[in-house]
């Protein structure tokens, strides 16, 4: 069966992450694609904006709390993501949708609505399993004695989330890290499916290196999610010697700000980047460092390979996922500073090695086919989750396909 120029598929994420390139992957897939967000409207992508309809009171309320620095009341991300997920279930009540694929945490109302109907619900998840999460920063932050904000985990957020893991007819995430940490959470394999992301190959290649100083780059929120505090024991002695120089990119993260100012003359700070200007960084450096604790597939894995530099990352990235260790870089232990060190300074004794290390990391990330090839993998999860729900997407009926951008414009949202 082939679902092309025929699914109607809803996507449903209160932010960017790597929805926005899902929507629109399926888009040019031809599939029937609306994206629904708490995106505000300016900050959508121009070839997205067609397909979209936002809803981001609560979003930009929240982002406004964020910036002004006195920590986000533990209330008010639950509260986004309920109306988030209140709004969508009220945008999509008159729509025949085939499939709905919503990021955890906003797709709960909706997504029952679809199940009662005999839909496709998919749940979407970019990191482990919540309570794995939950477990590796609470073990994280008592470690650096960092008081842990409580809008982390507030244990409804926690709950919506469980709820929608167990309600879905599937659970997506990017990496086989990712996927093992919801079957030792206890859901069946078969509901858990592996989709690893992508890169766009067009925004991020290499560019001219303008010297020849070997360069360590860190890309992403500072945090101790992210392992800052181990990136920093690992690079100290390097830094100090000479041997290295050390670029941050990225927003500095609530919870690392003491461990930052402590560590302030090993780095050069360059704050957040816009996307389109990423690859020049990536092409500056020697080696991307992720020492992250736990994520389901870090992005700036691919787009650092897409550059054209090695990487260093940990197990916890999905670095299993895009690359073999040794190969196009190295994949070590978590909270083990001394292994990058170690990484770092095998690649500062061997030019050579780095450089074939660099040119193996272009050739894979090429072979792996870009955001296209992530496209694929989800659709024919849609084809396989349709046709074991015997639902025949040509034949469905057409009075009731209100769909949701036509339901907005009407004023029926």
């Amino acid at each position: 069966m082939t679902i092309r120029n025929q699914a109607r598929v809803v996507i449903a994420s209160i932010g960017r992450f790597h929805m926005f390139d899902l929507a629109r992957q399926m888009a040019r897939a031809g599939l029937g694609v609306s994206l629904l967000t708490g995106y505000p409207p300016a900050k959508i992508d121009y070839d997205l904006r067609p397909l979209a309809r936002t809803h981001s009171h609560w979003v930009v309320f929240e982002r406004f709390v964020s910036s002004l620095r006195i920590g986000i009341p533990p209330w008010l991300p639950y509260e986004s993501v309920r109306n988030f997920g209140e709004w969508v279930a009220r945008c999509l009540d008159n729509a025949d949708v085939h499939v709905f694929d919503a990021l955890d945490g906003g797709g709960l109302e909706a997504g029952r609505m679809f199940r009662d109907r005999g839909r496709v619900w998919l749940c979407n998840r970019g990191s482990a399993h919540v309570l794995t999460q939950k477990l590796l920063l609470e073990e994280e932050h008592r470690a650096w004695r960092v008081p842990m904000p409580k809008h982390y985990f507030w244990p409804a957020n926690v709950d919506r989330c469980l709820a929608e893991y167990g309600g879905a007819d599937g659970i997506v995430v990017p990496s086989r890290f990712a996927a093992r940490s919801f079957v030792e959470q206890g859901h069946p394999p078969e509901k858990v499916h592996v989709c690893p992301y992508g890169v766009d190959l067009s925004m991020f290649r290499p560019e001219p290196k303008l010297d020849r100083t070997f360069r360590v780059l860190f890309v992403g929120t500072q945090s101790l999610q992210k392992g800052i505090g181990y990136f920093f024991e690992a690079v100290r002695p390097l830094v100090h010697s000479g041997a290295i120089e050390v670029w941050l990119i990225g927003q500095a993260g609530y919870d690392a700000r003491e461990i930052l100012r402590k560590n302030a003359g090993l780095f050069r700070h360059h704050g957040v980047v816009p996307r389109k200007k990423l690859a020049w960084y990536y092409s500056q450096a020697s080696v991307l460092v992720l020492p992250s604790i736990q994520e389901g597939l870090a992005l700036v894995q691919a787009q650092a390979m897409a550059c054209g530099i090695p990487i260093v990352a940990t197990t916890n990235t999905g670095a299993e996922d895009l690359f073999t260790d040794g190969i196009e870089g190295f994949i070590v232990p978590i909270r083990e500073p001394g292994a990058i060190r170690e990484k770092l300074q095998l690649l500062l004794d061997d030019s050579h090695k780095r450089e074939h290390m660099a040119m193996a990391a272009l050739h894979r990330v090429v072979q792996l086919g870009g955001w296209s090839a992530y496209g694929s993998c989800v659709q024919a999860l849609y084809r396989d989750l349709l046709q074991a729900k015997r639902i025949n997407v040509s034949k469905t009926s057409e009075t009731r396909n209100v769909s949701c951008l036509r339901a907005l414009k009407a004023g029926k949202a």
